[in-house]
């Protein structure tokens, strides 16, 4: 007998990885992978113990040669979600600070704006062709205005972000190109200086916005030092839309493969927001995988991680764990509980997981109260990513 094997740049893998998820689960603790260098932590309590445990650290490896890859490197070493106490410590508790100002929840009657002007535009190509694209018309471009909004970038600079969060974005995954290397840095080369442009401007002419409130924050004493007022910026546009376009679309797919979930969703659209948009985040989860450094050796489920060794939390697997979620691969827009990981867990909890469900809890009602009966239409296009798990194209027509 041989230990089941799955290789994460395989396009079968990415399209659906849950079979091969599924196989992973039953060797019943982390696997080591060759190919990668790391541990593989399938199952829910692994995978939960790696996001918790102390002696797992998100420890950032520079890319060499270092002068070619310089602001790639520090939009990453001086970022929260890059380092461990005491600089997470401090990092975390600055930015809490500035968004304990109100900043999340006093957007809600901002983002239900957003969502109705983005469905009257989808509804002017509805009438004129019959459908319209829920990811490009729809969930994504809601979290870019969204975190645009909460950051003051002026209206005519939106467009440049979602193409700069892209390119960053690709280096997390394991089928990169020379090609995807040269728009990476130079997306991190333009967007550092396009943010440092403007915070100094906010410095000068104070708003009432979190780039100026980042650049004010103080706590115990301390500031946030330039880099790391850019590094934070970049870091709540990356993670903070990413996770909002393919959490919805990806949940989007589901409600439609499974069209009496849909209809529940439809009959009680706010009263079921809540719960649906857990369900969507837990079954088809936006970030699949998080990798973690061990600082020293850690015993995870029988298999020694020894000081050196990446291990990673495959989230997505883990959402899926018959031990943990009852009928997990029934998708279900009532479960409740819903102890899910799609944000993670302990210290590196995702700090715009708050931001997330509030945009899918107000998108997806409105949806549902706009077009009750819109259906997937041919041309769908999904992504070849295997980390970041979404679709860059999803046609609907509605009825």
């Amino acid at each position: 007998m041989t230990e089941p094997t799955i290789d994460l740049s395989d396009p079968e893998v990415a399209r659906d990885p849950y079979p091969a998820f599924a196989r992973m689960r039953s060797v019943g603790g982390p696997v080591w992978d060759d190919g990668l260098g790391m541990w593989l932590a399938f199952r829910y309590d692994d995978a939960n113990a790696v996001l918790r445990n102390r002696k797992l650290g998100r420890i950032f490896s520079p890319r060499e040669p270092e002068d070619v890859w310089e602001t790639f490197n520090w939009l990453h070493e001086d970022a929260l979600l890059e380092n461990e106490p005491p600089k997470h410590t401090r990092l975390r508790r600055l930015v809490a600070a500035a968004f304990a100002r109100g900043q999340i929840e006093s957007r809600r009657d901002r983002i239900q704006e957003l969502c109705r002007d983005l469905l009257d535009t989808a509804e002017e190509k509805v009438l004129d062709t019959g459908t319209f694209d829920v990811i490009a018309d729809y969930a994504e471009p809601l979290p870019v205005l969204v975190i645009a909004d909460l950051l003051g970038f002026p209206d005519d600079d939106i467009a440049l972000l979602r193409p700069w969060s892209q390119a960053i974005v690709k280096m997390y995954e394991y089928d990169r190109t020379p090609d995807d290397d040269v728009r990476a840095r130079a997306a991190c080369d333009e967007f550092s200086a396009y943010v440092a442009d403007l915070a100094r401007e906010r410095r000068g002419n104070p708003g009432d916005d979190l780039i100026t409130y980042l650049a004010e924050v103080e706590a115990e004493g301390e500031h946030l030092t330039e880099r790391e007022l850019i590094a934070t910026v970049v870091l709540l546009l990356n993670a903070g839309h990413e996770a909002t376009v393919n959490g919805f679309g990806n949940g989007f797919v589901a409600l439609m493969d499974h069209r009496e979930q849909w209809d529940r969703v439809v009959a009680d659209p706010w009263g079921t927001a809540a719960t649906a948009v857990d369900e969507m985040l837990r079954y088809d989860s936006p970030s699949q995988l998080f990798e973690r450094t061990a600082t020293q050796d850690v015993e995870i489920n029988g298999i020694t991680v020894r000081a050196g060794q990446k291990i990673a939390a495959l989230l997505g697997s883990a959402n899926r764990d018959g031990d943990e979620f009852a009928d997990a691969d029934r998708f279900d827009v009532t479960r409740d509980p819903n102890p899910h990981i799609a944000f993670g867990a302990g210290i590196h909890f995702c700090l715009g997981g708050p931001l997330a469900r509030l945009e899918m809890a107000q998108s997806l009602p409105l949806l549902a109260e706009r077009w009750p009966g819109i259906e997937l239409a041919d041309g769908a296009v999904q992504r070849d990513t295997f980390v970041l798990r979404g679709w860059d194209s999803l046609p609907a027509r509605v009825r």
